[in-house]
């Protein structure tokens, strides 16, 4: 009881310490919450250790929230660069397996433990495990433990020190990926209009099709004087003013259509209001705006949706999400009717279900045990990493199975993982600090070496690949590294150098190609 007490204890003081450390900066350089694993390395050095378990929790939660806020952009992100992303796990997960065959060849080590060196070096625990059955060798776990340490120090240092050594301009890379992730998505704008068209006299919204002639959404009309919600019957008049709202594109063709853009505002009638309304109803979540009949139940029209920052043009068959912030034109008693339909409750937005966390985590767990068997002596499985992630990334973009709400609130997403990570830090640093000093007194400072530069390398030429690739954004290129490396501590020393996603997207998205192309690497070293 009293060596339990000891060790949670030390757990407490490693992150207290590790944060301390991680405030103190350099020249402009701190280490954040990754300097907790410098701490707990000289811990363990003097012998203090942690039950694995805290590990294991910590990386599992770490994991499944990385899922949770990676998954909705992943698809699209790979989509737009997932040929480039793959091409940079290719690149690394390959030339460090050359180097491993080059140091078998060339200093005559045991092929077990150089390929225990490989999966040490890119920190991957899947590839470990697929070494050691592949090769049947306790010496694959020593050629681990040799390289592992610098293995993580070596990501967290390289991604740290690059963008300064570079002087990258962080601040200009991430607008550059906000106008990169926006450019599915054009600026939303609003403008009045003056019905000119012969053509359009006398007919109605919905005989002009004006939704799907122009994507845009008509919110008001002023006829005779009067401003009125309208409905797909609604009549045009010449001199009527029409209230359109869509992109730059939209509005265009409403004026090729109907007429001129004036200046002339249209007031909002005395029973209408505009309201923005959060979608927080568990049963309007994943289902399509147009189910709803909001102008036939209603006379209500969505005039735009927010959805992560992002405006977009509604459409009758866009699925909402949990979150999503719903601009409505409708009559001050109608518009009661609308918020209960989604809610608007943004107190249940902070509210964390803990139920599709475990239930996707149990997922995550089973998924990753399930093994895939391509002849006699090849087989491959996820493992608990890659299991968990793929489930979470599914599940984020799901969002929604009958009563059960997948998605997480930012801030209880945040909690999780800053949880996840610290105990994570703590047990990976710890469990590396207690073999420094026996491995190199065993093995002499050759497998440090041969391990450092197998770490080493494959990034620094992932780095001049990436140059080739358009001036793939730096934020992006880092978290590829990190995933491509298999380094969660990695993405972890990235995480806090910007407030976007775009590390964690691209870890995410380069992750499942990394492990697979390592287990598959591992294995063809093995035949020698």
């Amino acid at each position: 009881m009293e060596i339990f007490t000891t060790q949670y204890f030390g757990l407490f003081v490693i992150i207290c310490l590790g944060f301390i450390l991680g405030s103190i900066k350099f020249k402009g350089i701190s280490l954040d919450i990754s300097a907790i694993i410098f701490v707990a390395l000289i811990f363990g050095h003097f012998g203090m250790t942690m039950p694995p378990i805290i590990g294991k929790l910590g990386l599992i939660l770490f994991i499944y929230t990385i899922g949770m806020q990676a998954g909705p952009g992943f698809f699209e992100s790979f989509k737009q660069q997932g040929r480039n992303l793959a091409i940079i796990a290719t690149i690394i997960v390959a030339s460090a397996s050359a180097i491993t065959f080059a140091a078998f060849w060339w200093t005559g080590i045991e092929m077990p433990v150089a390929i225990g060196l490989l999966t040490g070096a890119l920190t991957s625990t899947p590839g470990l495990a697929a070494a050691i059955d592949a090769t049947g060798s306790p010496l694959v776990s020593i050629g681990y433990g040799i390289a592992y340490p610098f293995g993580v120090i070596g990501v967290i240092l390289f991604v740290r020190l690059y963008p300064k050594f570079v002087k990258a301009d962080i601040k200009k890379a991430e607008k550059e990926y906000e106008k990169l992730s926006e450019s599915g998505f054009p600026e939303i704008k609003s403008k009045t209009f003056k019905v000119e068209n012969e053509n359009v006299e006398g007919k109605s919204i919905s005989e002009l099709r004006i939704r799907s002639m122009t994507q845009a959404v008509i919110s008001r009309i002023m006829h005779n004087g009067e401003a009125v919600v309208p409905s797909p019957d609604t009549i045009l008049h010449k001199g009527d003013l029409v209230k359109a709202v869509g992109t730059e594109d939209s509005l265009n063709k409403i004026n090729l259509l109907i007429g001129n853009e004036t200046e002339e505002q249209i007031p909002l009638h005395k029973s209408y209001e505009v309201q923005s309304i959060l979608v927080t109803n568990k049963e309007a979540v994943n289902q399509m705006l147009g189910t709803f009949n909001l102008w036939s139940n209603y006379q209500a029209t969505v005039t735009r949706l927010r959805r992560s920052g992002i405006d977009i043009t509604p459409s009758p068959t866009m699925r909402l999400h949990m979150g999503d912030k719903l601009t409505v034109a409708s009559s001050r008693e109608n518009m009661k009717q609308v918020v209960r339909i989604f809610g608007n409750n943004d107190k249940k937005l902070s509210d964390t279900d803990f139920f599709p966390i475990a239930a996707g985590i149990v997922l995550g767990i089973i998924l990753g045990g399930l093994s895939l068997s391509f002849g006699e002596n090849i087989s491959f499985n996820l493992g608990l990493t890659g299991g968990i992630l793929a489930v979470a990334m599914i599940l984020s973009r799901i969002g929604r199975t009958g009563p059960i709400i997948w998605s997480m609130s930012g801030a209880a997403t945040q909690l999780l993982r800053q949880i996840g990570l610290m105990f994570f830090l703590v047990e990976v640093g710890t469990k590396a600090g207690s073999q420094l000093v026996e491995t190199y007194n065993q093995y002499g400072s050759q497998l440090f070496v041969i391990g450092g530069v197998i770490t080493l390398l494959p990034m620094l030429l992932a780095v001049i690949s990436a140059h080739f690739m358009k001036k793939m954004n730096i934020l992006t290129m880092l978290g590829a590294i990190t995933g491509s490396m298999t380094s969660t501590p990695g993405l972890a020393a990235v995480d806090p150098m910007t407030d976007t996603n775009a590390p964690a997207i691209a870890y995410a998205t380069v992750y499942p190609v990394a492990m697979v192309l390592l287990i598959i690497f591992t294995q063809l070293l093995a035949i020698f």
